[in-house]
């Protein structure tokens, strides 16, 4: 029951997330690309300020999946890296953190051009 528990609260918050999302793009005229930027500023600010990491801790996936958990990811590894490298660490500790989610993306990206073969529109 417990591990039923956790994929309801996962649903839940990774629900409650898009549902912002999809709320944001019906009801203003921000555009996909800036609500991807604004839900990956707020996971990276939320994180700074100690909130995301206890979203993180309940929801699990349901807080890590959505791009405001790769804000999330940037954040928690520059903190990190700060606290063992000193202030460069502030530069390199993101992408460290988030290396292999970025690496993922562009090779399955790749496969996913090569196998829908895509047009560009004329």
């Amino acid at each position: 029951m417990d591990l039923f528990m956790q994929y309801v609260k996962c649903f839940i918050v990774g629900g409650l997330i898009c549902v912002i999302g999809q709320v944001l793009l019906d009801r203003t005229k921000l555009t996909n690309g800036k609500i991807m930027v604004l839900f990956l500023v707020a996971g990276a600010v939320l994180q700074a300020i100690g909130v995301y990491q206890h979203l993180v801790d309940f929801a699990g996936a349901g807080a890590t999946v959505p791009i405001s958990g790769f804000g999330y990811s940037l954040a928690k590894g520059a903190m990190e890296e700060v606290k063992s490298e000193g202030f460069l660490g502030a530069f390199t500790g993101g992408i460290r953190n988030t290396a292999s989610g970025i690496t993922v993306a562009i090779v399955f990206g790749y496969l996913a051009a090569l196998i829908a073969n895509p047009k560009s529109k004329s």
